[in-house]
């Protein structure tokens, strides 16, 4: 008997045949006796299409009213969800974010949980009821619909897993779980068993795709444990997602390759070297509302120095007008962008007690002629930028040379 939180993606309830298989799933959790609450997403494309339909009638939709249209997706799919489990003879009951009281703040469009009243949920299953919650929303303190930003449906399951407490978070999705890079890219990129949350978080926040990175942190915070699995295979452990094991086990140097063609660069040439300059040059941007990434300064020569820094590649156009703004303010001599290039990362806590990983990265990607641009580096990661054009040579080559095809 264990109480588990289930998360089923837009692709597992993408059509009403779909929707009957995750109650077939949760039919048979049920018949083994765990206690059952359910997250799930609009069925696939739906987001996409009710914003949309919003852009039609408004070209910059109001906030709030957005919200109010994109989370009737989800509510869509929980109604049909429990109308599939009561048919196989399974007692269900379906809940809106705003019905369970999951409370957020007032940001529209990507609002924070702050706290989620469980009583309601935990009546039901004290009566042996299958519990399912749309996914992405919530309201505010003034009753107003909120919903989470883009892959919400992740957090809102965590989020509720750690209200209740639950022994574990799973979450279905298309992938059967947390490969070393992605196997498009690689044929043999590998299924991880385990991977401790600093490195998922890593590679969230790097560009793999498997999970939102906020409900990666939001687990990480409350200790809840987390599984990927596939919605469309019967079987099989998936990846869990735990906190770092015994100091004595040998972890891998490298757990994975992480990558991100979202990437843009920004060269502001010539600038005075002084105190101060970094902020001149990246408080405009930060205020226009732009995500920065790796930045480096260069070391300054005869009074001057060459700055260059990362955005998002929609971003490009944006930054360098912020910039060009600014330009002589700053005293800048020039200001370019480059969008062809792309982030290339390993990750992995092994690194913490192991030597030369980052002369091995740098031999590897020389050896096949790749120039780096840029390098950053953490604890547990190093991040290299180079051209675009390389980018899946590069991940190739570096999944062998650090031996991730092997078991």
């Amino acid at each position: 008997m264990a109480l588990i939180v289930q998360k089923y993606g837009g692709t597992s309830v993408g059509s009403p045949e779909r929707i009957k298989n995750v109650a077939r799933r949760v039919a048979k959790f049920k018949a083994q006796g765990h206690d059952l609450v359910v997250v799930v997403s609009a069925m696939s494309g739906e987001t996409n299409r009710l914003i949309a339909l919003a852009k039609e009638i408004q070209a910059n939709p109001d906030p709030r009213e957005l919200d109010v249209v994109i989370s009737t997706g989800e509510q869509v799919t929980i109604g049909l969800l429990s109308m599939a489990l009561k048919e196989l003879g399974v007692d269900a009951r379906s809940y809106t974010g705003a019905q369970v009281k999951v409370l957020t703040d007032s940001t529209f469009t990507k609002a924070r949980i702050q706290s989620i009243d469980d009583d309601n949920m935990r009546a039901d299953l004290a009566v042996g009821r299958v519990v399912i919650v749309a996914g992405f929303q919530g309201v505010d303190a003034e009753g107003n619909i909120t919903t989470l930003g883009r892959g919400g449906s992740d957090t809102s399951g965590v989020a509720l897993a750690a209200a209740l407490k639950a022994d574990e978070c799973q979450i279905y999705t298309d992938v059967d779980g947390v490969y070393t890079t992605d196997p498009r890219v690689v044929p043999e990129a590998r299924k991880l068993k385990t991977i401790t949350f600093e490195e998922m978080l890593e590679m969230a926040s790097l560009g793999s795709k498997v999970l939102q990175i906020r409900s990666v942190e939001f687990a990480g915070k409350y200790n809840v444990k987390l599984r990927v699995l596939s919605s469309f295979q019967e079987e099989g452990e998936g990846t869990l997602i735990t906190f770092e094991e015994d100091s004595n086990m040998e972890k891998p140097v490298v757990s994975g390759i992480a990558f991100n063609r979202d990437e843009a660069r920004i060269n502001v040439i010539g600038v005075p070297d002084k105190p101060g300059i970094a902020y001149q040059i990246l408080g405009p941007v930060a205020d226009a509302n732009i995500d920065v990434d790796m930045i480096i300064q260069n070391v300054g020569q005869d009074g001057t120095t060459d700055f260059s820094f990362t955005v998002p590649k929609n971003d490009l156009t944006r930054t360098v007008k912020v910039l060009e703004g600014v330009q002589a303010h700053v005293g800048a001599l020039n200001i370019s962008g480059d969008d062809k290039i792309c982030k290339v990362s390993i990750v992995g806590v092994g690194m913490r007690s192991h030597v030369g990983v980052a002369s091995t990265m740098f031999r590897t990607l020389a050896e096949e002629g790749i120039n780096i641009q840029m390098i950053s580096t953490s604890e547990i990661k190093i991040s290299v930028i180079v051209d675009e054009k390389y980018l899946e040579l590069a991940v190739r080559v570096l999944h062998k040379a650090f031996g991730l095809d092997r078991e």
